[in-house]
């Protein structure tokens, strides 16, 4: 009970500095917080219960014989029990204690090249495709644009669209980079990779360096679709380094 106070407690320290969503959606995040409320109200209402009362259940039937078999056998396992017992309390709260002092990392460019499977991301859905063909794409991120880079049946119709995106480098060449955002469904362990290709002649940028670019969608000399940056500027990476 101890413990899972204290990670309700760790939930709402989260989400009351705003880190939360570095471990879940910001549109489940509610689910986790009513779910930490209940776990610390129950926590405080289990103090209203007798010390002992569960122990005491069952003690006045049978004879004296019964109830003296084996107690031998108990009085010697008591101190491992409470031994394993402490141990397991103290591993816990400094499990607890380390996730509040420390501060929460973000996944790293390493996990998105490993979690990278190189199948089509399909991060959106048919509503999205309609939107980029229509030019409304203010609000797509990179997530957004991989989603049409592997989907579109007609790269022509996306030729000369601009786009304003932020990223970190995952890999580089001599005719540009690989801008990466990992996306997250759910919370942090569904977080998948998102790549786009962008052609720069940039230099200096090596993979992790969180940049913002400006450029134009067009098509390559094998007709699939990539970034041209006009424009690669190094930034740190965002409060919010995930997209939903």
């Amino acid at each position: 009970m101890g413990l899972a106070a204290c990670l309700a407690a760790v939930t709402i320290v989260l989400a009351l500095t705003g880190r939360l969503a570095l471990y879940i959606n910001p549109d489940a995040a509610w689910f986790a917080i009513l779910m930490a409320i209940v776990a610390l109200v129950g926590t405080l209402l289990s103090f209203a219960l007798p010390l002992g009362a569960e122990a005491e259940h069952g003690h006045d039937h049978g004879t004296d014989d019964v109830h003296d078999h084996g107690t031998h056998g108990e009085d010697a396992a008591a101190p491992i029990a409470r031994a394993a017992v402490a141990a397991g309390g103290v591993l816990a709260s400094g499990l607890v204690l380390g996730m509040l002092v420390l501060p929460p990392a973000s996944l790293s460019a390493e996990l998105a090249a490993s979690r990278d499977t190189g199948a089509p991301p399909l991060f959106s859905g048919s509503d999205t495709i309609e939107l980029a063909t229509t030019g409304d794409t203010a609000s797509f991120g990179v997530g957004d644009w991989a989603s049409v880079f592997a989907t579109a049946t007609n790269p022509d119709a996306f030729e000369g669209d601009s786009v304003t995106l932020t990223g970190f480098v995952s890999t580089t060449g001599s005719d540009g980079f690989s801008l990466t955002r990992l996306v997250i469904t759910h919370c942090v362990i569904d977080a998948q990779t998102a790549s786009i290709t962008v052609a720069s002649d940039a230099a200096g940028l090596g993979t992790g360096q969180w940049v913002t670019i400006d450029g134009t969608v067009r098509t390559d000399d094998d007709g699939r679709l990539e970034i041209l940056a006009s424009q690669v500027s190094a930034v740190d990476e965002p409060s919010d380094p995930y997209e939903y």
